[in-house]
């Protein structure tokens, strides 16, 4: 895994136009970002047209990122989800089902990780749901909603009951506080 600094560093080299600055991040990266992409578009080949589109992006915007204390990954990682989630607005916008367009290759080949994927991921996610057991119910499900479903914060905030600003107030904290159990 790429340390902070050398992802830094890989974004300001890309953002001069440093080719090989941006093959070492997307080395480093892509990896993580398609994981998101997949998550939230459950659809392989989906995933891979939005990375692509990822990584265009950061090519075009490099120069956006600035070293403030935040993870460059958690800029790259905003970028990927909120890709994902469009994708996937606009695929429920469109009506075209949950896996149209798979191809008969896609359709044979075995996209199931290896077993030590699985065992990272599960442990992983043991440390993800414990976290979220902390938060309340009620925020622990709005965040799922907002940030693993694409639910805009406004039918959230219908669903729930509460204000729009009451809802952006829930997810802002209970982010923060997934953050700081994740960091324990």
């Amino acid at each position: 895994m790429a340390t902070r600094d050398e992802i830094e560093n890989w974004l300001a080299k890309a953002a001069l136009g440093d080719r090989a600055a941006f093959d070492a991040l997307y080395m480093a990266t892509s990896a993580k970002l398609f994981g998101i992409c997949l998550r939230v578009l459950d659809n392989r080949a989906e995933s891979e047209e939005v990375l692509q589109d990822i990584y265009v992006r950061v090519w075009n915007h490099a120069g956006r990122y600035q070293v403030n204390g935040l993870s460059p990954m958690t800029w790259l990682i905003t970028i990927a989800r909120n890709a994902a989630i469009d994708r996937l607005r606009r695929r429920r916008a469109a009506g075209a089902g949950d896996s149209a367009g798979t191809d008969m290759a896609e359709a044979q080949a075995d996209p199931a990780p290896g077993p030590e994927a699985r065992a990272i991921a599960a442990s992983e996610s043991a440390r993800l749901d414990a976290c979220f057991d902390e938060l309340e119910s009620g925020h622990a499900a709005a965040v799922r909603g907002a940030y693993l479903d694409g639910e805009t914060y406004g039918d959230l905030a219908d669903r729930f009951g509460v204000p729009l600003n009451t809802m952006r107030t829930w997810l802002r904290r209970s982010l923060l506080k997934l953050r700081e159990c994740l960091s324990r």
